[in-house]
């Protein structure tokens, strides 16, 4: 269905509509074989909102993706995910067939199952397209075994034990990912540590006041902003580096910048709250007495 500037797909059977498919073996679940799709049949030119989970793994695929406000080349083998409700426009196919596969799922197909309540809990639905996972040629083997098996399971004959298989293998596929994304971390350790040395400026300048910032705490999503990478890919990254989240960053330099306060400056604890952000000084105690189990003003006598 459309609505207004995009199209919104609610279901599998309006996605293998749009592809001109066939038919799904299943409504909630079904896997795509990007050579199926004839490409200059289709006439996508509206941005596209899917309301079910998009895996996709694509080699010499030739068109763009946009993403935001910027468009993305992907000639090489990558794997992409999109999580129900997320705008995603395609751009510019040139005719020629990409390769790889396309699995969608419907959040009703994993409801009683355990894996619906973890699928929040893998970062990379909310990654942004040019924060892709690129699978080496293992990985690649990896991946596409597992899809053949869900496409051959899917397009068996539906009995007692379907759901079941296909769930586990969905579950083991994101398992897979998570140990690939992780792998790609490390790989790339130069292009991260370059991205944790920004941050770690970012934070620095923030809150000596050299950079002008929203009024009140920094966010994650203001420094995601600067940095130019999603919120989930700025944190999964800190802790695969540092072992500590983007907020537990935040608030380290908080409470060290704090402390320098408390112990040169004869501000009061209020006024020191309100300079780094603290909508009440309350808040701040809180904070600070969790970090380092005492107050500011305990803190702040410990050196008289």
């Amino acid at each position: 269905m459309k609505d207004k500037a995009h199209t919104v797909l609610n279901s599998i059977s309006q996605l293998h509509s749009l592809l001109k498919l066939k038919k799904s073996a299943h409504p909630l679940v079904s896997v795509i074989r990007a050579e199926d799709v004839d490409v200059k049949s289709i006439q996508i030119t509206e941005p596209v909102i899917f309301n079910f989970y998009v895996i996709n793994v694509k080699t010499n695929c030739k068109g763009k993706i946009k993403y935001g406000q910027h468009y993305y080349d992907f000639d090489e083998g990558v794997m992409t995910f999109v999580a129900p409700k997320q705008r995603i426009e395609l751009e510019e196919p040139t005719g020629s067939k990409s390769e790889g596969w396309m699995l969608v799922i419907h959040p009703d197909f994993l409801h009683g199952y355990p894996i619906a309540k973890k699928m929040k809990d893998f970062g990379f639905f909310s990654y942004a397209v040019n924060e892709a996972l690129h699978l080496s040629d293992k990985e690649n083997q990896v991946i596409n075994g597992i899809m053949q098996n869900l496409q051959d399971e899917i397009a068996a004959i539906i009995d007692g034990y379907t759901q079941d298989v296909v769930v586990s293998h969905i579950e083991l596929l994101l398992n897979y990912s998570n140990r690939f994304y992780n792998r790609q971390f490390i790989t790339r350790k130069k292009a991260s540590s370059d991205l944790l040395v920004k941050f770690e400026e970012l934070l620095t300048a923030y809150f000596n006041g050299d950079v002008e910032g929203p009024e009140g705490l920094p966010s994650v999503q203001y420094f995601s902003d600067k940095l130019f990478v999603s919120p989930n890919y700025l944190n999964d990254m800190l802790k695969n580096l540092t072992g500590q989240t983007t907020q537990q960053h935040i608030h380290n330099t908080v409470i060290g910048k704090a402390k320098e306060l408390l112990s040169t400056t004869n501000l009061s604890v209020s006024e020191i709250a309100y300079q780094l952000g603290f909508e009440y000084p309350q808040s701040f105690n809180k904070l600070f007495k969790n970090k380092t189990n005492v107050t500011p003003l305990e803190f702040r006598q410990s050196f008289n």
